[in-house]
Formats: C-alpha cells, sequence, structure tokens
C-alpha cells in the first residue's frame, strides 16, 4: 500500500503486568513554482500485545497482521512485549527493529531481540529473529521495556527493575554493534533508576520516564556514551553483578512527575520539538514543550471516575509512537483495573489514535483495535 504525499515544508503499580520509537518530523519544501509529489510506502504501526506482535495500517479500517505470533501458539514464536524500535537498515538493505523478548522466561533470561523485517504492506510482513541483546538485572523477575537507537547505530534500552516497592532499581544499558548474534557487549549507564519505562532519542540525547518515586518524570542523558565495554571506551567500573558500567553519566531531570503526569511511562518527541508523556495508572496523556513546561493533556478520565475493576473509559496510556508524515500520534492502552491487585483486565485493551486539525488541536481518540490483553508498546515503521 502506499500513499501519496506533497514534499512540503506505569508501570509503577501494574506489578508484573508489563512484560513506541520516535521520528523526526518529516519533509522539506517543495519548489516554488512546481507541484511536485512523491509516492512513499505508508506508514504502519507495530504494536505489542500478549506476547504478540501486531502490524496496523494507519488508514481505516486500520487493517491487522499478527507478524509474530507468541510461543504459546506456535512452536516458531516469540514472547514479544515493550516498546518497538526500528534500526538501522541491514547491509542488504532489510528493515530490522528491536524490542523485547522474554521466550521461555524464567529458564531463559529477559531480553531484547534483533529481527530482520520483509515486506511494506500489512498482511504480506514477515519476520526473523538475528540477534538477542541479554544483560544482568538489579531485580527478580525482570521485565524489559524501553528501547532507542542513537545516530551511529547503538541501541539504549531500560528494564523496569522494582515496579512497586523496593529500592530502584532499573536500568539504563547501551548495546555495541553488530546485533546479529546472541552475546552483545554492553555498557550499564544507569543502575539505581525508579521504574523506567519508554525512550525518546533525538539528535544522540537520551530522554527516559521513569514512573515512580524517588524522583518520578523524564530523564536526560547527554553525550559521551561509553563506545566500548571496557576502560577505553569509557565503561571501566563493575555493577554490583560484576557487568560493566560506565565511568561517568552525565543525568539529569528534565521533567519532574506534576498533577498533570505523576506517573510517566513513556515519552515520545511531537512533531514541533516538543514530547508527549503517558501515565497509564492516572490515565493522561500530555503535552509539553521543548523546554519541559506544560501545554495541554491530550487524554483523561472524565471528571469524577475514579480507576476501578473496569479500567478507565478514555484508556490507560503506556507506549506511544508519531507518525513523521501526518503527526498522528498512536498509542496503547493497557487497561488496567483495581481487582485483587492492579493490573491489566484481560481482553480490555485497545490501540488508539489521535489525529490533529489544520490549526493543530487534537481530534477525538479513535480506537483503532479493542478486545486487546495488555497491550503495551508501539513502534513506527516507514517502509523504504
Amino acid at each position: 500500500m502506499t500513499r501519496m504525499v506533497r514534499v512540503a515544508g506505569l508501570l509503577v503499580a501494574v506489578a508484573g503486568a508489563v512484560a513506541g520509537c520516535s521520528g523526526d518530523d518529516g519533509g522539506e519544501s517543495g519548489s516554488a513554482t512546481t507541484d511536485t509529489t512523491v509516492e512513499v510506502a505508508a506508514t504502519i504501526v507495530l504494536s505489542t500485545e500478549g506476547n504478540n506482535l501486531n502490524a496496523y495500517e494507519t488508514d481505516p479500517p486500520f487493517r491487522k497482521q499478527t507478524v509474530i505470533r507468541r510461543a504459546a501458539d506456535d512452536p516458531e514464536g516469540r514472547d514479544m512485549n515493550g516498546q518497538v524500535c526500528m534500526l538501522p537498515s541491514g547491509d542488504d538493505g532489510s528493515a530490522r527493529l528491536v524490542a523485547g523478548e522474554d521466550t521461555d522466561q524464567p529458564e531463559r533470561t529477559a531480553g531484547w531481540g534483533i529481527f530482520e523485517l520483509d515486506g511494506d504492506t500489512v498482511g504480506e510482513l514477515e519476520a526473523r529473529q538475528i540477534g538477542r541483546l541479554v544483560p544482568t538485572y538489579q531485580a527478580e523477575g525482570p521485565e524489559n521495556y524501553g528501547c532507542g537507537v542513537l545516530s551511529d547505530g547503538r541501541i539504549v534500552t531500560t528494564d523496569i527493575g522494582n515496579q512497586v516497592t523496593g529500592p530502584p532499581t532499573g536500568q539504563l544499558i547501551v548495546w555495541f554493534p553488530p546485533f546479529d548474534r546472541d552475546e552483545v557487549p554492553y555498557c550499564k549507564l544507569d543502575v539505581a533508576l525508579p521504574t523506567p519505562g519508554g525512550i525518546h532519542v533525538v539528535d544522540d540525547v537520551v530522554y527516559l520516564a521513569a514512573a515512580r518515586g524517588p524522583g518520578p518524570g523524564i530523564y536526560r542523558y547527554e553525550e559521551p556514551f561509553p563506545t566500548g565495554p571496557d576502560a577505553a571506551g569509557g565503561c571501566g567500573e563493575v555493577d554490583g553483578a560484576g557487568a560493566p558500567l560506565a565511568d561517568e553519566v552525565h543525568r539529569e531531570l528534565f521533567i519532574p512527575a506534576d498533577d498533570h503526569v505523576a506517573t510517566p511511562n513513556a515519552v515520545v518527541g511531537a512533531p514541533d520539538g516538543g514530547f508527549y508523556l503517558s501515565s497509564a495508572f492516572t490515565g493522561v496523556l500530555a503535552e509539553y514543550d521543548r523546554s519541559g513546561r506544560f501545554v495541554r493533556t491530550l487524554v483523561a478520565p472524565p471528571p469524577g471516575e475514579q480507576l476501578g475493576a473496569e479500567p478507565y473509559s478514555t484508556g490507560a496510556p503506556i507506549g506511544m509512537g508519531v507518525d513523521p508524515t501526518t503527526g498522528a500520534l498512536y498509542w496503547a492502552d493497557i487497561a488496567i483495573g483495581i481487582g485483587e491487585q492492579i493490573g491489566p483486565v484481560d481482553g480490555a485493551g485497545t490501540v488508539r489514535r489521535i489525529t490533529f486539525d489544520a490549526a493543530g488541536d487534537p481530534e477525538r481518540a479513535e480506537v483503532m483495535d479493542d478486545g486487546l490483553d495488555f497491550p503495551d508498546g508501539i513502534g513506527i515503521y516507514q517502509p523504504g
């Protein structure tokens, strides 16, 4: 499927329940005298749900394909979860992605899978695993989640660590290519994060959402980052598990959690250089400007609606992704509720999108798919 476009200018309180790369604003100004159009493959939205990897068309009726099936349903399947990030193409031009993959856990340690993705149309996509990222963890029952890609191809990931109680043990890790193997060297940048989730990378600055105290909010990490897993690469320390740890880290709390987004789960870039933040526990999706100041709320429960056995009617936003062609915001609704414990409600999850009118105002969120089991991650794939 192709589209003609004009060339123009929660993890807190969801214990054990979770196991959206963002792009730049696209387009260049066209000629003042020539009305030029180009044909590009339509954007495809990827989403992890119930250990599956699903793909959606971005035009109604949002046709769907399950690209990777969970291992319980397919002997050749993989258990997929968390944020989905596109990687630089392989030497043969094939598309590649990284996402959480914890097939056969706990016998096999949780990690992130590297996949080749063939095809440019929903219904014809095929994926093949070619590598895996597996670190040591600071918490029992490790949960992988976030991913991002630096300009030179290095990958950064987050694992959640302790989710509700206990000291902050979430991690931010940088991985060194090549990735077409199961033993990939890495260096840990941070090992004491408070329930980290989604990652957004822009101009080699890493933005990371952390959902609980102490210090919930959006953290910003700046270069230099380690270039190798040893002292020569800026990774001469070791953590408590004996894994390589960065000599230094340049970190600041960029957007502290506030009354608008109290438990940030993910962050993606808005087309104007600002940010979208999600909070599954409070059911909020909000926009901040490039300096980190609150702009507006895009999604929130209706006044007086409380979280109970039934999820919020407006959804519980967690993973997000932005279409760089249209600016549409896609998000996974993990549909949390309160039963014997707080967590996703089976079969209540959705994938939704928000489009914006000519004035930049958000339209009402559309449900692209429903009846889902804990969808938690989003990725944006632009074939070609």
